[in-house]
């Protein structure tokens, strides 16, 4: 069951990344202003985001199965939309609502959650956010290898007869899980500002998190255009094949999960963000042939991907420990808060590539970890 539904994770958040190496295609295909091109990962967070804060909560006051193939059945006709999409008005609303749809994969984690024993918990919720991160991950070298086979519309009609069928297998085998919450969904909703203020881990994993993802989005929303500047010169299929290569930063995730149940979470959250910063900050000070630019943004892509995912897994295991009645609105806040975070870094780094180059994107990437780990040496003084 833990690796069903690691699958079904990685499956359902690669919808919301499908689009970010097509960035170039999408905008030329739908008429979208170069500096506004961020917009095409943007408005897809920013469904995940909604999605989070509406819809998640959802998970500790309706049965889970049904919400979870609820939400994937909706996502499928946003992806069917997004296929066959002429204008960028919209694409853009089909990307808001795949992203609102993809939520599932958040309803499944703490499930996940659930049904594990206390003291393994931080290692199952690794390999299920193994699962996610891989998905996360393998999504950009699919879409790549698809759209130079296929065009850019491709990707969405497979993906959308995909989710269909991933739908159609949940619903067979995922087990029922009815909360035992009984309050009414706006009493539901009330109650998450309140536990907003009342759980101080929370907010702060969130922050870290938020740091975390905002660089993650902007170097991965920025990246395809650079390697596919006449500086490098790379096909989508070499786009693919470099994305393949940030796959590796997702072996961490149980690793974390381990070390998280171990009673390491600060350190391991010290060395995800120092980890983050290298990965700007090295190819920011060093400079060389165009190989060995290249064999640098891949080793950081690498860096980036296991310091985002180690500072995940940390965190999900330290609000998952803290209830099971509230377990899906604590996650819904933590996620919405740092897919925020996303959603800033992934707009920031379209507008900062068209007004300011990859120098630029690499200074304003850099501030994300750095902030993250101002706000850790709070945490280490008061501790």
């Amino acid at each position: 069951m833990v690796w069903l539904m690691a699958i079904a994770t990685g499956l359902i958040v690669a919808n919301l990344y499908y689009a970010q190496p097509l960035v170039g295609p999408i905008s030329r295909a739908t008429g979208l202003d170069a500096g506004a091109a961020g917009l095409i990962v943007t408005l897809t967070q920013m469904g995940y985001c909604t999605g989070m804060l509406f819809i998640v909560p959802l998970g500790d006051l309706v049965e889970n199965r049904r919400l979870i193939v609820t939400a994937l059945a909706a996502t499928a006709c946003a992806l069917g939309v997004a296929a066959f999409s002429t204008s960028a008005t919209l694409f853009l609303i089909a990307a808001f609502c795949i992203g609102l749809g993809s939520v599932a994969a958040q309803i499944i984690v703490p499930f996940a959650a659930h049904l594990s024993k206390p003291e393994t918990r931080g290692q199952t919720v690794g390999t299920v956010v193994s699962g996610l991160l891989l998905g996360i991950m393998l999504a950009r070298p699919v879409s790549s290898l698809v759209t130079d086979a296929l065009g850019w519309h491709a990707i969405f009609v497979l993906s959308a007869v995909g989710t269909a069928v991933l739908a159609l297998v949940l619903k067979r085998l995922l087990p029922l899980r009815e909360p035992e919450h009984t309050s009414t969904y706006a009493a539901l909703l009330g109650s998450m500002w309140h536990l907003l203020k009342a759980t101080p881990v929370l907010r702060r994993r969130a922050l870290y998190q938020f740091c975390m993802f905002g660089a993650f989005s902007l170097f991965w929303t920025t990246v395809p255009l650079v390697l596919a500047s006449p500086a490098h010169g790379l096909s989508q299929s070499g786009i693919a094949i470099f994305a393949l290569v940030g796959v590796a930063g997702a072996i961490v995730s149980p690793w974390a999960g381990r070390r998280a149940d171990q009673g390491k979470s600060r350190s391991t959250t010290a060395i995800a963000l120092v980890a983050a910063a290298l990965s700007f900050a090295v190819p920011l000070v060093l400079q060389g042939s165009r190989l060995f630019d290249l064999g640098l943004l891949a080793l950081a892509s690498i860096v980036l991907d296991m310091g985002v995912s180690a500072s995940l897994v940390t965190g999900q295991r330290a609000i998952y420990s803290l209830g099971d009645a509230v377990r899906s609105r604590l996650n819904g806040l933590y996620m919405a808060i740092f897919f925020m975070g996303g959603a800033l870094g992934s707009s920031l780094g379209g507008w900062m590539y068209a007004h300011h180059g990859w120098h630029g994107v690499l200074v304003t990437g850099l501030m994300f970890p750095l902030a993250g780990l101002a706000l850790f040496l709070t945490e280490a003084k008061r501790a």
